[in-house]
C-alpha cells in the first residue's frame, strides 16, 4: 500500500487491545521467519525519500503516511532510529505522517528540539476501552503535536469522550472492530455514542470496518470478509467530515503549498462505499487491478 511508511518492524504486547495484534497474525501467516517480538529496521526505511525513474517523490505533496503500522513508533527498542525518522519528515515537509501509538507516556523524552516547527505530524493514541482512553488522552494533551488525534481500534470496549472533546484538542476520531484470530466483539451501540460526541463537537468520526464480529440491534454478525465490513461500516451512515483539518505544508524551500499544490487522490468506484475512504490517499493506479 503507498500510504504505509514502515521503518521498523516487530513490537511487544502492551495493552488489552493488543491481545490479539493482528501483525503477530499476519507475520504467522506470511512465515515472517524472524519473531514478531524482534523490532527491526526494515529496507525500506527512506520510503518517504524514494523517487521515481522521472525523479519525482514516490510519495507526493500533501499525501497521508501511516506510520509503524506493524510496530510503534515510540517502541523501546527504536529509539536508535528515530531521530533519523524525525529527520525523513523533516525534509518531507509535504506530507503528512500519521503516528499512531500505545505508548505516549515514552514520548515527551524522545522528541526532537524542534518538534514544535513539525506542522505535518498527526499524533494519535490508541484508546480500545475506557481505561486506556482516561490513561493515555490526558498525556496526548500534555504532548507538544499541533494536530492530536485518537484511534478506537481494536474497539474492544464502549468509550466516552466527551470531557475531552470539549477542549478542542481532538481533532479525529477514527474507530473499527477486530479481525483475525480471536477477535472480541464491536458493539454498535458504541459506534453510535462516539458519533454522536463527535458531532456535537464537530469533531472527524471516521467508522472504518465493523470488525469480524459485530453485534447490532442484539443480533451478532460474524463478518470475516474485510471488504464488507468496510461496506457495512459506510452503510451505518456513521462517519461525519466534522471541522476541517488544517494542515500547513511546505516545498524544500519552505514555500507554503497551495490546495492546488497537493495530491488530488484518484478514487475507483468500489472505493466510494469504502468506510476508510474520508482518511485515504485512494487508489496508487499500481495496475494490479489490471490483471
Amino acid at each position: 500500500m503507498h500510504d504505509i511508511w514502515s521503518p521498523w518492524h516487530g513490537c511487544h504486547k502492551k495493552s488489552p487491545g493488543c491481545l490479539n495484534c493482528y501483525m503477530f497474525y499476519l507475520d504467522k501467516i506470511h512465515k515472517n521467519k524472524r519473531s514478531s517480538n524482534e523490532v527491526y529496521r526494515t529496507t525500506n526505511f527512506n520510503y518517504p525519500l524514494q523517487r521515481n525513474r522521472s525523479g519525482e517523490y514516490k510519495i507526493k505533496s500533501g499525501e497521508q503516511i501511516r506510520v509503524c503500522m506493524s510496530s510503534d513508533f515510540f517502541v523501546e527498542e527504536a529509539d536508535k532510529w528515530r531521530e533519523e525518522a524525525f529527520d525523513i519528515m523533516r525534509k518531507r515537509k509535504d506530507v503528512i505522517f500519521f503516528i499512531l501509538t500505545k505508548r505516549p507516556e515514552r514520548v515527551k523524552d524522545k522528541l526532537p528540539k524542534d518538534i514544535l516547527e513539525f506542522e505535518n505530524i498527526f499524533f494519535n493514541v490508541t484508546c480500545e476501552n475506557q481505561e486506556m482512553a482516561d490513561e493515555r488522552i490526558p498525556i496526548l494533551f500534555d504532548l507538544p503535536f499541533k494536530h492530536k488525534g485518537i484511534m478506537c481500534a481494536p474497539f474492544i470496549g464502549e468509550v466516552k469522550i466527551e470531557k475531552y472533546l470539549k477542549t478542542g484538542k481532538i481533532e479525529q476520531v477514527i474507530v473499527g472492530g477486530e479481525n483475525y484470530d480471536g477477535a472480541r466483539v464491536c458493539n454498535f451501540d458504541w459506534v453510535k455514542v462516539l458519533h454522536d460526541e463527535c458531532v456535537k463537537y464537530n469533531v472527524r468520526f471516521c467508522f472504518i470496518e465493523t470488525g469480524t464480529k459485530f453485534l447490532k440491534d442484539g443480533k451478532l454478525y460474524i463478518i470475516p470478509n474485510k471488504d464488507t465490513q468496510s461496506l457495512i461500516a459506510y452503510k451505518s451512515n456513521m462517519n461525519y467530515e466534522g471541522e476541517k483539518i488544517d494542515f500547513k505544508l511546505y516545498d524544500e524551500f519552505n514555500n507554503l503549498l497551495t490546495s492546488e499544490e497537493l495530491y488530488t487522490p484518484f478514487f475507483r468506484d468500489k472505493c466510494h462505499t469504502c468506510g476508510s475512504k474520508m482518511i485515504c490517499n485512494g487508489c496508487s493506479i499500481c495496475g494490479k487491478c489490471n490483471k
